[in-house]
């Protein structure tokens, strides 16, 4: 008999101390023994011996993957695989299991035919019989064969809806500067760059195909030289990022203590540097403040590990003092750029005295470098002008310096339209005349434009070297600077050699004139020289 309603449903209750009716007495039972299965998440009864749900309980015996079929053991993928593996024989050809076919008795790998390969034929270039590759060549014949990049490029036009009209020049003046194979490589580069999705108008072509370490890579090299060349795109600023890369090294270098400072002076000197730029005034070059940073970084080190200071207020004279003491012979520089930092940093508040303001470098005010004696400027003559083993580079360099008494960046930067073949003379720098040239210097000279029509070059400049041939700029510093390590002299005392005997042989002020030099700048090689003619007789 009904004695309550049921809290849950409403249903009729026939017990008196009972609030639920039987279902939802049994419902709320069956909903106790369950559990979240820990295979599936659902709610079910675990089974006891699995720990999982019925359904998650049954496993395939092979790979144990979940089975649904109540009878199978194993799954539908090793179910099949096992009927396949069933159904297989070995080969007698190839030992293998495979089906094997009616008609041969063999796998199908084994029956299918092989492709016959093409027989040899004679090579219309090296005449070996050799496997074709195309045109009649064989394969080594063919890599290097010239109309290779040009068979490329027009492979690369059919592939491009619109292709530049400045694709064929490209490859033309690649395969005047490159080998073979290096052109197909960096025309490959190349097509990549204009099959893509971006703009290939040159200016972006030429960002996009830069890389982004140290090296932009010589495609990039390859495309702003002839961009440039032919007026369609801007240069790369290359330079502006490895310097700055070359300034955050050494600043970095500095203790963390004192780096703010440092980093805080080279931004002062790199916006002086604009500001002189706008001003039309000379700027700092790049090896300018490089150089100031390299000084910075030294004393920084030498106050932290030395001095035990990890701050610039606590710098002293004393500190400056044994600071210069340790480079007797960079004195001088090392002292300008210790005024410049402490004057900014005095300026700044980051000190409040300049330990450097007392300070001097005074030192012999005339030449005090060496010189080359008569013999050794004999001996190194004799080697440059009919050595055959020495460098046309760097002949040219050591003659140069010594019989005219030029530069090393005269000679770096001299091109050929700088040279008269007819009257035998040449433009050394901001020198204000030609230079004439003995025989000896035009044989030098003739020999080193032979070296640098052997390069296939375009590069205006009469040294250029590996690394320059593929482009339009000079060699690099580090290059001239170690030509005429193989003599064992530096240019530097060569060329002070020949200035040093035209000072005290001539008016230096007819030297200063012939040198594009200040008539000051050649007073000092007569520092402790007396003319023994002008002496008057006791």
């Amino acid at each position: 008999m009904k004695q309550s309603d049921c809290i849950g449903c409403g249903a009729p209750v026939g017990f008196i101390d009972r609030q639920y009716c039987c279902r939802c007495t049994a419902r709320q039972k069956e909903t106790a023994a369950r559990a979240a299965c820990p295979r599936c998440g659902q709610q079910r009864v675990l089974q006891e011996d699995s720990g999982r749900c019925i359904t998650c309980s049954r496993v395939c015996t092979t790979c144990g993957h979940p089975v649904r079929n109540k009878t199978s053991t194993l799954c539908r993928d090793c179910s099949r695989m096992t009927e396949r593996d069933a159904a297989k024989a070995p080969c007698p050809r190839c030992d293998r299991p495979g089906y094997l076919r009616e008609d041969t008795g063999w796998c199908g790998h084994c029956s299918r035919p092989r492709q016959t390969k093409q027989p040899p034929r004679t090579c219309r270039e090296c005449g070996r019989v050799r496997r074709y590759a195309g045109l009649g060549l064989c394969s080594a014949c063919w890599q290097r064969h010239p109309d290779r990049p040009f068979v490329r490029v027009e492979g690369l036009i059919a592939e491009l809806g619109q292709p530049p009209h400045w694709l064929r020049d490209f490859t033309a003046d690649l395969s005047a500067k490159y080998c073979v194979s290096r052109v197909c490589t960096m025309i490959t580069a190349l097509g990549r760059l204009l099959l893509d999705d971006q703009p290939n108008h040159p200016q972006a072509l030429l960002e996009r195909s830069r890389r982004s370490g140290r090296s932009m890579g010589s495609l990039a090299r390859a495309l702003e030289t002839f961009f440039t060349g032919h007026g369609m795109a801007m240069t790369t600023d290359q330079a502006e990022r490895l310097a700055a890369g070359r300034r955050q090294r050494r600043i970095e270098a500095v203790p963390e203590n004192l780096r703010p400072s440092v980093k805080a002076f080279a931004d002062f000197m790199m916006h002086s540097r604009e500001r002189a730029r706008r001003a039309g005034t000379r700027p700092r070059s790049d090896a300018t403040v490089e150089a100031a940073l390299a000084i910075l970084r030294d004393l920084a080190r030498f106050l932290a590990s030395g001095r035990g200071k990890q701050d610039w207020a606590l710098t002293d004279v004393h500190d400056a003092e044994a600071f210069l003491a340790g480079s007797p012979k960079a004195r001088k520089r090392r002292l300008v750029v210790l005024g410049q930092f402490f004057r900014f940093a005095r300026s700044r508040k980051i000190v409040l005295v300049d330990p450097s303001h007392g300070l001097t470098a005074r030192g012999p005010s005339g030449f005090t470098g060496a010189t080359l004696t008569l013999d050794q400027q004999r001996v190194l003559f004799r080697r440059w002008t009919t050595g055959p083993a020495v460098h046309p580079h760097e002949a040219l360099l050591g003659m140069l310096a010594l019989l005219h008494g030029a530069s090393s960046r005269e000679v770096k930067m001299l091109q050929t339209v700088d040279l008269d073949p007819h009257a035998r003379t040449t433009r050394l720098g901001d020198r204000p005349h030609p230079v004439p040239l003995d025989p000896a210097s035009w044989a030098v000279l003739e020999r080193c434009l032979a070296h640098r029509e052997a390069q296939r070059t375009d590069n205006p400049h009469v040294m250029v070297t590996r690394q320059t041939k593929s482009g339009r700029g000079p060699a690099s510093t580090a290059y001239v600077s170690h030509v005429l390590d193989a003599c064992g002299f530096p240019p530097r005392m060569i060329r002070c050699t020949r200035l040093l005997d035209l000072v005290n042989t001539m008016d230096p002020k007819l030297v200063a004139a012939a040198f594009g030099m200040d008539p000051e700048a050649t007073m000092i090689y007569l520092a402790d020289h007396v003319d023994a003619g002008r002496l008057p007789e006791r």
